[in-house]
């Protein structure tokens, strides 16, 4: 009996050997032929894509034939007490980090720590009178020793010295004087007086560029010479908030301090864009002015030094779908009017607050950023005709374009007060418009009601809704005191949007809207 046992126990001993010995060995092949996968390379195509397969050689070619006309730049001046700016700056964000994606300015100083002098050249600064440094870049336009540069490369210089480098990489110094400047747009053009002719670049059609394709970036980092850094073009049309005409090319070529106001070229050679800004917080993340708006702008630079620009007169805003339903538009294409200014060309032509612009001088308007670069392209004298949406209705005017003057001073917002009488349901609270306060806002008692408090967390937070904002309308209906806004206020129908018109500072009235919940 125990021999027969021990004969099964043998068996079915040899049977579960003989079955794991058949999975090992599927494990085994199975392993074997991952790693035979991995090892063996791929298929080669026998025709790679062009971009991917010419974009290594493209570099080394075009790096060599675009490098000696990028010059590096260097500045000085004179710094007499406070911050460059003459003024209290910011804390640094050594100290404390800043707002999330805000832009900042790489054209920083050289010396040992350039980090650390960098960010103090904006937010620290010095507190005696001391002589500073800067870094940038440039490019030459023309043999004669025009150079295109950022206008934040050598604002407030009191002296400019351009350093070029030859194909042979030998170096030679100029003084430049400065032929041009353009803050708006950061724009600034300088000459040096060399001998013979110099190299340039070629300027190519930024609105050609596609996003997607390779560019490569050429400046001077940090001090450290021609640096060519190479990726690819991320976006395009970005807003920034740094101006009225923002609409950069955003790429993830590097881009670091030092290399402000340098080329942004193709795969053709030719300049496509100024590397002007990038994010403090981001990493691969740079903007760059499209050169087609440099091209715009460089006779009246040349010719006058500044830029002359046409005004319409009018505070614009994006146009929502919520706004577009508050103010009768079908959709929300094209910019709401918030307010028209007395004595412009748009209250001559008859332009209101409420208006929809849809379309200027024959070209449409698809966002806010597209009519303040058609006005400003305008010449002045030109009459243009203005297509708008008045309470849904069609209508088309005619306007004569001005002359942009600087704006008038800005507006500040007022210190935080106690609060008011307030419509705690919406999740703010107001008070009056005292001659004080009004004084602050640039505006008179009786203009309006100041939000003293936002609740944390509450539509009015969400919709955008600050302290210190002045509400000037409810439902469109002009408010001067804590009572008529709230009167107004109890006629809206709960469930009804509000639609509120808000002053803040000098950035010109918007429009907010808000739940009523009731």
């Amino acid at each position: 009996m125990s021999d027969a046992r021990g004969r099964r126990g043998f068996g079915f001993g040899t049977l579960l050997v003989a079955m794991l010995g058949v999975f090992a060995g599927i494990g085994i092949v199975s392993t074997v032929d991952r790693l035979r996968t991995v090892d063996q390379p791929p298929p080669v195509a026998s025709e790679p894509p062009p971009a991917v397969r010419s974009a290594p050689d493209a570099f080394t070619a075009l790096a060599r034939n675009v490098n000696p006309a990028v010059v590096n730049i260097s500045t000085t001046r004179v710094v007499r007490g406070g911050d460059i700016f003459g003024r209290q700056a910011p804390q640094s964000p050594f100290e404390s980090p800043g707002p999330q994606g805000q832009p900042g300015l790489p054209g920083g100083p050289g010396g040992p720590n350039p980090f650390e002098e960098f960010f103090d050249r904006f937010f620290d600064g010095p507190q005696d009178d001391s002589r500073q440094n800067s870094l940038g870049s440039g490019f030459i336009i023309s043999k004669d020793g025009l150079i295109l540069t950022n206008n934040h490369v050598i604002e407030g210089a009191d002296q400019v010295k351009v350093t070029v480098t030859d194909a042979q990489n030998r170096e030679r110094d100029y003084e430049a004087d400065v032929v041009g400047r353009d803050p708006k747009t950061d724009l600034a053009l300088i000459r040096i007086k060399a001998p013979g002719d110099l190299p340039v670049v070629t300027l190519g059609d930024s609105s050609k560029v596609e996003i997607g394709e390779w560019v490569f970036a050429i400046g001077n980092p940090f001090g450290l010479g021609h640096t060519i850094t190479a990726g690819i073009v991320s976006a395009k049309g970005r807003v920034l908030g740094s101006g009225p005409y923002d609409d950069y090319i955003q790429t993830d070529a590097s881009i670091n301090p030092g290399n402000s106001g340098g080329p942004l070229f193709n795969m053709k050679g030719e300049v496509v864009g100024i590397n002007t800004a990038i994010l403090a917080t981001g990493q691969g993340i740079g903007f760059a002015i499209p050169v087609n708006l440099a091209r715009e702008l460089l006779p009246q630079l040349r010719d006058k030094g500044f830029v002359t620009r046409g005004w319409l007169g009018v505070y614009i805003q994006r146009l929502t779908p919520e706004l577009a339903q508050s103010v009768g538009a079908p959709s929300d294409q094209g910019v709401l009017v918030t307010e028209v200014a007395e004595g412009s060309p748009a209250a001559a032509a008859g332009i209101r607050r409420r208006d929809v612009i849809v379309e200027f001088d024959g070209k449409p308007i698809g966002d806010a950023g597209d009519l303040p670069r058609l006005v400003a392209a305008a010449p002045v004298g030109k009459t243009a005709e203005v297509k708008l949406l008045r309470d849904g209705k069609p209508l088309t005017l005619t306007v004569t374009i001005a002359e942009l003057v600087e704006e008038r001073a800005a507006r500040t917002t007022p210190a935080p007060q106690t609060p008011g009488p307030a419509p705690r349901r919406l999740g703010f609270s107001v008070r009056e418009l005292t001659p004080d306060l009004a004084r602050q806002l640039g505006t008179r008692p009786g203009q309006g009601v100041v939000v003293a408090s936002v609740d944390g967390g509450s539509d009015a937070e969400d919709a955008g809704l600050r302290e210190g904002d002045l509400i000037v309308e409810v439902n469109r209906q002009a408010i001067g005191s804590v009572r008529q806004f709230q009167s107004t206020l109890a006629g809206v129908k709960r469930g009804e949007p509000i639609l509120l018109l808000v002053r803040r500072g000098d950035s010109g009235p918007q429009y907010i809207t808000l739940a009523n919940r009731g």
